[in-house]
């Protein structure tokens, strides 16, 4: 059971609200068209109750608002437009990065792409689609957390007759199943063939509330289509026999041999054409100016999804109101579990599920042998800047601009391409969700690091020949320096698209480290330092009451000697802002209800 309950849409200056004070029902089993004009407020509904859209109002999923649901995934799926994924990603790509946002097996996007009748079709990209196969998609995202709610908007848009019927024949079989569908419509005729309630908008708010076959009779007109070569001796035969019989009927030639016939039915009609010997084409129920025979769907067959529960009840929360039909007989029993994200399956999927990632590390790989193959013909190079592949001219090394880069797109994507846009909000701003981006950048900006530094070294060995490299004596200054800054960069990378949503602000924020913040701090740090933080390791092991080894010591002073250089500085502060700018820009970007 969906209940929309005082719906209203925060209204822009000057204007009135897109949706105003708007209250029905959705009842499971049962598929509902919201039907409206462009401009009706239609979109607008469906992202109030999705609570994507500021506004006033509530909306009930079998008893429960949509924040206070544990698995929004597996009681709403939701199909907006087009399917928001890279074009770049394969379909069995993109549909296991939702399973894992979804908290449901992998496994479970080679079913659906079955379901929906894209077998054979997971390896093609989702930026070839056509509209047809992007709908298909779309639903098979939508159905993945095996919800019991569906929400679509104007999902049959722009669809062939044949595409328009699979769809509507899958919506009929889910609410054969006890599901709920609600779609979204501007057609009259499509809502009076394949809903079972109209919902009709108007203006944004509710003008009427019917059973389809009232709307049908009510807003439309039924009518007979008849098609014969005898049409004008059939049309005069009617009118004589309504006329006798003081039955309002009206026949109108549509043209040629066709008829249409308002005020009678399919038997009538058929046995005066019998009783008078007329021959007929065809003799069909109409609905509106539609050519097409009303009949009722019959729901496809397609392969059981996998097993998903019936919402549970959480603790210490009300239990669903309402008439709830008998749960379906494939779901299983599922833990509940308050978010439904895998956050670090995720972002894994996410990152490996693009191509931009083995491009952009392959790209730093070779700019950065370059640069060491270079930078070592001299002589005059540290030996650290040749490892690292780093010329004086430039801001930040191959390795670390790379993981910036990265890191951009980790959040740079998510508002490019929103494919969380269904779940909770633009960008879902839960702790977990950055916590895993956090750790999956730190992750690939290690491994730039290594890999750069591994590559550098032997291309280095491998043309100026093999002779040993000397291990300098601060290596471990050095290692904390060089992963503290790839890893740094990385992170910049992501908070500064986080914060302003765009990939771009994040490689501005990691270059505004070096070129920007860096140097006016070098100028405040310049001189000799009065006082020196030589013997901290032994005071914090004093304070703390441990013991580690004098290796442990090496490292500390290490990483305090980078965090004390300028670079380290700007970039320790720029990673604070970011961070802070992050968590506040998520506290006051919720819509509020």
């Amino acid at each position: 059971m969906l209940q929309a309950i005082g719906l209203t849409s925060t209204p822009r200056p000057g204007r009135p609200a897109v949706v105003d004070d708007l209250t029905f029902e959705a009842r499971p089993g049962t598929v509902t068209a919201l039907l409206g004009p462009a401009g009706a407020g239609k979109t607008t509904a469906l992202r109030l109750m999705l609570q994507l859209e500021p506004g006033r109002g509530v909306t009930y999923f079998r008893g429960r608002p949509l924040h206070r649901v544990a698995h929004p995934a597996r009681e709403v799926g939701v199909l907006l437009g087009d399917v928001p994924g890279h074009p770049s990603r394969t379909l069995r790509s993109q549909l296991r990065m939702l399973c894992a946002a979804a908290g449901v097996p992998g496994s479970r996007a080679e079913d659906m792409l079955g379901a929906v009748g894209l077998t054979g079709l997971h390896d093609q990209r989702v930026g070839t689609l056509s509209l047809g196969m992007d709908r298909r998609l779309g639903l098979a995202s939508a159905l993945l957390g095996d919800p019991h709610t569906l929400l679509l908007d104007e999902p049959a848009a722009g669809l062939s007759v044949r595409e328009s019927a699979w769809l509507y024949e899958l919506l009929r079989a889910h609410a054969d199943e006890g599901g709920t569908v609600l779609y979204t419509t501007a057609d009259p005729k499509d809502a009076a063939r394949n809903a079972d309630r109209v919902v009709t908008l108007d203006g944004g708010r509710l003008a009427a509330d019917q059973d389809a076959a009232e709307f049908a009779r009510t807003r439309l007109r039924p009518r007979v289509a008849v098609r014969t070569p005898h049409a004008a001796r059939l049309a005069a035969l009617l009118t004589q026999e309504s006329r006798s019989a003081r039955r309002p009927v009206e026949v109108v030639t549509e043209g040629g041999n066709r008829l249409s016939v308002y005020g009678s039915d399919c038997a009538t009609v058929g046995e005066s054409a019998f009783r008078n010997g007329v021959l007929l084409h065809r003799l069909a129920d109409e609905t509106g100016d539609t050519r097409e025979t009303r009949t009722a769907p019959h729901p496809p067959h397609p392969p059981e999804p996998a097993a998903a529960a019936p919402a549970e009840p959480v603790p210490g929360e009300p239990a669903p109101t309402g008439t709830e039909p008998a749960p379906r007989a494939y779901r299983k029993h599922r833990a509940p579990h308050r978010s439904p994200l895998r956050p670090l399956r995720y972002e894994i999927r996410r990152l490996l599920g693009v191509p931009s990632t083995p491009l952009v590390a392959a790209g730093v790989l070779l700019v950065s042998v370059t640069l060491a193959v270079l930078l070592a013909r001299s002589g005059r190079t540290p030996l650290p800047a040749v490892l690292a592949g780093w010329p004086g001219i430039s801001p930040l090394p191959p390795a670390a601009l790379g993981a910036g880069l990265l890191g951009a797109f980790s959040f740079g994507e998510e508002y490019r391409y929103p494919a969380l846009t269904t779940g909770r909000g633009a960008v879902p701003r839960r702790l977990g969700l950055l916590l895993a981006k956090l750790a999956v950048a730190a992750g690939v900006g290690a491994v730039l690091a290594v890999l750069a530094v591994v590559a550098d070294l032997e291309a280095v060995r491998f043309v100026y020949g093999g002779e040993l490299i000397p291990v300098p004596h601060n290596w471990p200054t050095l290692c904390a320096n060089w992963f503290g800054l790839v890893i740094g960069c990385a992170w910049a990378g992501l908070l500064g698209a986080g914060v302003f949503r765009a990939a771009a602000a994040g490689v501005a924020a990691v270059l505004a480290v070096p070129v920007v913040f860096a140097p006016p701090l070098q100028r405040m740090l310049a001189g000799a330092p009065r006082r020196s933080v030589a013997g901290l390791p032994a005071r914090i092991r004093e304070f703390a009451s441990v013991e580690w080894s004098s290796a442990a010591d090496r490292w500390v002073m290490g990483a305090l000697r980078v965090v004390g250089q300028p670079v380290g500085v700007a970039l320790t502060l720029t990673l604070t802002v970011l961070l802070c700018a992050y968590v506040l820009t998520g506290r006051h970007g919720r819509a509020r209800w």
